[in-house]
């Protein structure tokens, strides 16, 4: 294999590989083993028609794209190492030649890290932070522990108020039509959550179980759906059960129920512990944020357009898995949303900078200050994976390869020179 390198602007650069013709000449009879079964040819019976007579009735071009697939599989990975380039983004290839008896070449065309021209980077200014806990958000987060230990009871005797929750069935029409997605049975609606449109929740209020109704509401004009958008839908309604929560009280007793403390006074106080920490957690994220993108606009680098789309499909990709972790899939999302792919893209996109050029400033000050991971912190960081998964840390060590263990040392040594950052900040009071 012979790999040969062309700079091209913008930090792109192409790469030509040739293989010699005895890997493309084995590369075309697997291609023909794997087909064989499929290919019928008169006279022959299926799965054992020779290859000379398949390529002699149909070409000898009918195996090359699979054959040419299986050698970019098998070998571009190798180029790519030889070629000694630090390569950003996935590859375009092209193929070049590929003929029987002669060597097989494609191109791939990638982008290359680019250098970063670093600016200062000690004694960034960072904004100082409040980190002041208040009673108002102590007794908010009081109040939704008291929500999460309400009791769901059925409402009797009285008609549906704020706060309450309906099950309903419902059908919404459109000029006197049903419309796609406007159905629904025992859907539990809690009233004054405006989770529906317009003032549907609003005509609920007064109403009693058993009660059916017409609902009166209007679309927004920028309803997702256009076919709907700022049009009066008439919605017909029944419900079929109301509901309310029946809250503790907040007392002592309640305070056991919830923590391991015996007063509400020193739950309260565990609870003001507790906010002061996510706030001091909060506050070193937005500092170490704010002193990587002041460095990041005193640098200066030329991302290329490959590596900012590879970044942002790692970032949808990202997004997918949170929402599906919430059980909902991404065409759902998609759907609900009124968005597309491309828009999600272009939302993503300035995010997706972002992060690049703040991993390459940081990377860069790896460099300037010879920033490495010592073997002690690999061992640490291998120990919380360990604790995270319940495993021991030579199960961890057995599953974990050279490159994982790598990618390790670099995010530990990026760790710490936003600590070095850190360590030479000023702090200043905001303005």
């Amino acid at each position: 294999m012979s790999v040969q390198v062309e700079t091209l602007e913008k930090n792109m650069a192409k790469l030509t590989v040739e293989l010699p013709e005895d890997l493309l000449e084995k590369a075309l009879q697997s291609a023909y083993l794997s087909q064989k079964n499929k290919i019928s040819i008169p006279g022959f019976r299926k799965g054992k028609v020779p290859r000379a007579m398949v390529e002699k009735m149909y070409g000898p071009e009918i195996f090359f794209e699979d054959a040419a697939n299986q050698l970019i599989r098998e070998h571009y990975n190798e180029a790519a190492d030889e070629s000694g380039l630090d390569i950003v983004s996935r590859a375009t290839i092209d193929i070049v030649q590929i003929e029987k008896g002669k060597p097989f070449i494609f191109t791939a065309e990638v982008a290359v890290k680019p250098e970063v021209s670093l600016g200062e980077y000690k004694g960034v200014a960072v904004t100082k932070a409040d980190i002041t806990v208040t009673d108002e958000e102590i007794d908010e987060t009081v109040e939704r522990e008291r929500n999460n230990n309400a009791r769901v009871i059925t409402v009797e005797g009285r008609a549906i108020e704020e706060g309450d929750t309906a099950v309903i069935d419902y059908e919404g029409f459109v000029d006197g039509v049903p419309f796609e997605g406007g159905k629904d049975e025992n859907h539990a609606l809690e009233i004054g959550s405006h989770s529906f449109i317009d003032t549907f929740e609003d005509q609920l209020v007064g109403k009693n179980s058993g009660d059916e109704l017409e609902v009166n509401v209007t679309f927004p004009e920028e309803y997702h759906a256009a076919e709907l958008a700022g049009k009066p839908a008439v919605f017909k309604v029944k419900i079929k059960e109301v509901t309310t929560k029946e809250y503790p009280e907040l007392d002592d007793e309640f305070a056991q129920d919830v923590s391991e403390f015996d007063t509400l006074a020193e739950y309260k106080e565990d609870v003001r512990k507790s906010l002061a920490k996510q706030k001091e957690d909060a506050a070193k994220r937005t500092q170490e944020d704010e002193a990587v993108q002041k460095i990041v606009e005193n640098s200066s680098m030329e991302l290329p357009e490959p590596m900012i789309e590879m970044q942002v499909d790692v970032m949808i990709d990202e997004f997918a898995q949170r929402i599906a972790q919430q059980g909902l899939s991404f065409e759902q999302y998609m759907q609900f949303s009124g968005t597309t792919p491309e828009k999600l893209k272009e939302q993503v996109r300035p995010d997706a900078i972002k992060r690049i050029q703040g991993s390459l400033v940081l990377e860069q000050i790896v460099k300037e200050e010879n920033i490495e991971a010592s073997e002690e912190e690999v061992e640490a960081e291998i120990q919380k994976m360990a604790d995270a998964y319940g495993m021991e840390t030579d199960k961890i060590k057995e599953v974990m390869g050279d490159s994982e263990r790598e990618s390790m040392k670099k995010d530990i040594a990026l760790q710490k020179a936003v600590e070095f950052i850190m360590e030479h900040s000023v702090e200043e009071d905001a303005n």
